[in-house]
């Protein structure tokens, strides 16, 4: 699928090949070991993709890969998570691109909330009472 994407976007077929394996986190000599090519091989499709893709960088390119690449699922296609019984931790849920994050509640209530109040601890440094 992203290969596809890349190669409509102008790549060829061994660019297209370079630009996923670097998505999916190899290091150049990683990608030139699979390829059986050698990492200057590598770093030349890498210019060549990064001019075509109007990029700058491995990571502008990783960031452009990311959607193509199949590891964000889409909220309907998630399974249904089970309920957590009423005396379970309280859980928020932040938003996060296309995806909800739960963020549990933290056990030590006292963390974190009334800072600078007087209750044994110095309030205004932060959770660490430092």
């Amino acid at each position: 699928m992203l290969r596809d994407v890349l190669i409509q976007k102008g790549l060829s077929n061994r660019e297209a090949e370079v630009a996923e394996l670097v998505s999916k986190g190899l290091s150049n000599k990683e990608v030139a070991n699979q390829l059986f090519v050698t990492e200057k091989t590598v770093k030349f499709h890498l210019t060549n993709i990064y001019k075509k893709m109007n990029v700058k960088s491995r990571a502008q390119l990783i960031v452009w890969c990311l959607p193509h690449l199949g590891f964000v699922e889409n909220e309907a296609t998630q399974a249904p998570q089970p309920a957590m019984a009423a005396s379970a931790a309280t859980i928020n849920t932040i938003p996060v691109g296309n995806t909800t994050v739960a963020n549990v509640t933290p056990i030590r209530s006292d963390v974190g909330s009334n800072m600078g109040s007087n209750n044994g601890g110095n309030g205004d440094v932060g959770a660490f009472g430092i």
